[in-house]
């Protein structure tokens, strides 16, 4: 057995919350990759996964062709192409993939924007000619992205709009799958897909298999970016592409689209759609290639702020993102520290929270289950003449009773629920947490934790890994920015750890309060987390606010017969959400934490 695999035996298992009861120590993450039972090794190689989707995808295509002459509702759809100078073969290409479509209800919309090379004129009208539904714009003078995708617009006559660039390639089932989508969800105003890259050898390569509908995500990246399809009269109700926002033009026209609108009517669908030429001078090469999108990004993210009046900054994250910073009142938070005994960790926890931290308002609370030993009596008495308040929580150990009856005794807005196996790593963690539960649209905000050893304990959960859920980019090292960025930013997952998790008081006391009888021991964080998903809040993980947590010196057994209970309601209760995590790609393998690929896709409907 591989140190890899002794390592997934003893630690990628359910998870549970738990109060410190153990003395063992976290190994050192693993050093060999995991052994493959299936060739090829289509979790890593993505040649292997585009083969073992093929004929899934052939099928769909066979399927498609046998039901359009017998579709009711066939919309029309206007791709948007704005032209400037480009390598007439990848033009050619655009346009040929335009042309190549299963789904022949499509008008391509070209606006070239005065490009100096005769050739590209050349090819536009040889393809105007060729095909009726191809039109073409010439505009006199260069105006850039925003306006000529404007000038496209103009010619655009169809219900939706899809956004193609000018040496990128749509597959030949991508408006197919659009269709499907508008047919299923008719109020739907905007379908985005998956993506790929693809070199000048038509090599795909680096897929980007997305969340569906993440807005706090969404703040951070823009992660809808390709195949974008809008509902034309919203597009032209906001005027279309904005002058000024190039660069990010895409990602501000998204942002807006977006405000106000129901989740329901944001449709995402789990395939890569849409192959974005990776050449010299192309952001999907470099993003330093095009260093302006990064300002115009942070234009775009003011500008939404400011419109929809909501109080924040910005700060750059690394060179590529930004960070918003939300303003708030400050209010008091309580941070509940459940614990039984183990003196070692919860004085090595409350030292490290009144040593680092900055925030002025706050109040320790610790709940004392049936703790004995003289030493932990003895500090109780210290740390209470210091201020910190201590709340007797006796009976038998059940962890959500524990911290309901702490959280019941407190007045603060805001409640940190907090394990004694955790000490602090970054003195702003609770101004982190703070600005995001004081946000009304937020319910659970849950921190980034690691091991000792300085590998990523948590970064959100992705429910069905491993059963009924584990913890995202779990030993990936914490300079490591994960999946497309995520481990470094902000965004919205089913559910965060207890072991560091803040809300407001009032969110926890709508959802119910966590569940005593069903999840005692396992799982109450997961399902208080969904609880209040259904209560119309939802789950944040930050990377800004980060802590160390000796995961394993506080997980207790999992082989109880109250573990398997709550395993069982779980699956019952939470069945549908298990199976498909909105906030995790079907595309992504449920046996690791690591956003590799699936071994088998749940993504890909034949029909």
């Amino acid at each position: 057995m591989s140190l890899r695999q002794m390592f997934a035996k003893l630690f990628n298992r359910s998870r549970q919350t738990d109060v410190a009861n153990s003395d063992t120590v976290p190994p050192a993450p693993p050093e060999e990759e995991p052994v493959s039972e299936s060739p090829p090794d289509a979790f890593r190689d993505y040649d292997a996964f585009c083969a073992l989707v093929a004929p899934r995808v052939e099928a769909y295509c066979r399927n498609f062709q046998e039901r359009l002459p017998k579709m009711s509702h066939r919309p029309l759809i206007s791709v948007v192409l704005p032209v400037f100078n480009p390598d007439v073969k990848w033009l050619q290409a655009a346009i040929d993939s335009v042309r190549s479509q299963i789904y022949p209800d499509w008008q391509l919309c070209i606006a070239d924007d005065a490009s100096p090379n005769p050739e590209v004129r050349e090819t536009l009208e040889h393809y105007r000619e060729a095909d009726k539904r191809i039109q073409v714009v010439y505009r006199k003078t260069n105006g850039h992205i925003s306006e000529a995708s404007n000038s496209a617009l103009e010619l655009a006559t169809g219900e939706f709009v899809a956004l193609l660039d000018h040496d990128d390639r749509l597959a030949p089932h991508a408006l197919a799958r659009v269709v499907d989508t508008i047919v299923q969800h008719p109020d739907v105003v905007l379908i985005y897909t998956d993506e790929d890259k693809i070199d000048e050898d038509d090599q795909r390569s680096q897929p980007h298999f997305k969340s569906d509908w993440n807005p706090d995500l969404l703040l951070g990246q823009n992660f809808i970016s390709h195949l974008g399809v809008y509902r034309l009269s919203h597009v032209e109700a906001l005027g279309g592409f904005r002058k000024g926002y190039e660069g990010a033009q895409d990602w501000d026209l998204a942002l807006r689209i977006t405000t106000g609108v129901p989740p329901s009517r944001i449709q995402h669908i789990p395939e890569a759609l849409y192959h974005w030429r990776s050449i010299s001078g192309s952001t999907a090469t470099d993003i330093d290639e095009k260093s302006y999108a990064h300002e115009a990004a942070r234009r775009v993210l003011a500008d939404y702020f400011d419109s929809n009046g909501i109080n924040a900054t910005l700060e750059p994250v690394d060179r590529y993102y930004w960070r918003p910073k939300y303003r708030h009142s400050s209010p008091r938070a309580a941070i509940v520290i459940p614990t039984r005994d183990r003196v070692d960790l919860l004085k090595a926890c409350v030292d490290s929270v009144t040593g680092k931290t900055g925030y002025p308002n706050y109040q320790i609370v610790v709940a004392n289950n049936e703790s004995v030993e003289a030493s932990t009596l003895q500090y109780f008495s210290e740390i209470q003449s210091k201020g910190i308040v201590v709340v007797d929580t006796p009976g038998e150990f059940n962890f959500s009773r524990i911290a309901n009856e702490a959280i019941r005794s407190r007045e603060e807005e805001i409640i940190i629920l907090l394990n004694n196996d955790t000490t602090i790593i970054n003195g702003d963690w609770i101004e982190e947490l703070v600005m995001h539960a004081s946000r009304e649209e937020i319910g659970p905000v849950g921190a980034k934790l690691l091991f000792p050893h300085d590998h990523v304990q948590h970064a959100g959960i992705v429910l069905g890994i491993g059963g009924i859920g584990s913890e995202a980019f779990k030993y990936i090292h914490k300079t490591d920015d994960g999946y497309i960025h995520r481990a470094f930013l902000i965004g919205n997952y089913s559910a965060v750890t207890g072991a560091c998790m803040a809300f407001r008081k009032s969110v926890w006391l709508e959802a119910g309060e966590f569940d005593e009888v069903n999840t005692p021991n396992a799982y109450s964080d997961v399902d208080f987390c969904l609880r209040c998903h259904e209560n119309g809040y939802r789950t944040l993980f930050t990377p800004f606010a980060q802590l160390y947590h000796a995961e394993s010196a506080s997980r207790g057994p999992e082989n109880s017969t109250a573990f398997q209970r709550a395993m069982d309601y779980m699956n019952e209760r939470w069945a549908t959400v298990i199976e498909r995590d909105p906030y995790y790609n079907p595309n992504l393998t449920l046996e690791r934490e690591d956003f590799t690929f699936a071994r088998e896709p749940r993504g890909y409907s034949t029909r």
